[in-house]
């Protein structure tokens, strides 16, 4: 069956007419953003010591909010400002308090950051961190004798960079941290 040569031109035009667009412009700089953060283990952290045939898992988290850049700083795009803040986290995995060095001390400027990672990080919930017992039966089996939901506390850096007016947005995964813990 031959087509005809004004079919061929029609669906022609019609695919043509499919990918023509109209011009795009870039978007505006965003008047807002987010920060970068990622775990740290500053030194002298406690951590949970586990007797013999203990285990823990959990203590990684399982929701976050990036805080946002303070709008009203965005016009004179300060220099990076990095903020480091103490999560303390309740036994069901919610974020209780989150406490950083000096920030009352601070000026105007960095605690408007240590607000903003505050406001965030409140908002942040991880998976409990629960420390399991484990024993063997009579017959050398394996089993779990009891489990213990256990409050922790993780520290982050919270990074602010700004370019030209506009939030600089760098959010890495930090690792998990399960073990990690206060008592």
């Amino acid at each position: 069956m031959a087509r005809t040569p004004g079919i061929a031109l029609a669906s022609l035009a019609l695919l043509l007419a499919g990918c023509a667009q109209a011009p795009s412009r870039p978007p505006p700089p965003s008047s807002t953003g987010n920060a970068s953060w990622r775990a740290v283990i500053p030194e002298g952290t406690t951590r949970y010591q586990l007797a013999m045939g203990e285990v823990s898992s959990g203590a990684a988290p399982d929701h976050r909010v990036n805080p946002v850049y303070p709008p009203e700083l965005l016009a004179r795009c300060p220099p990076p400002v990095e903020i480091r803040a103490l999560l303390i986290v309740n036994a069901a995995g919610k974020v209780d308090d989150v406490r950083m060095e000096d920030a009352a001390a601070a000026d105007a400027d960095r605690q408007r950051f240590a607000a903003a990672v505050k406001t965030a990080a409140m908002q942040w919930s991880f998976l409990p961190l629960k420390v399991e017992r484990w024993a063997a039966d009579a017959q050398g089996e394996s089993h779990v004798v009891d489990s213990e939901p256990r409050p922790f506390s993780l520290a982050y850096d919270f990074r602010f960079e700004c370019h030209a007016g506009a939030a600089h947005v760098t959010t890495a995964d930090a690792p998990s941290a399960a073990g990690h813990g206060s008592k």
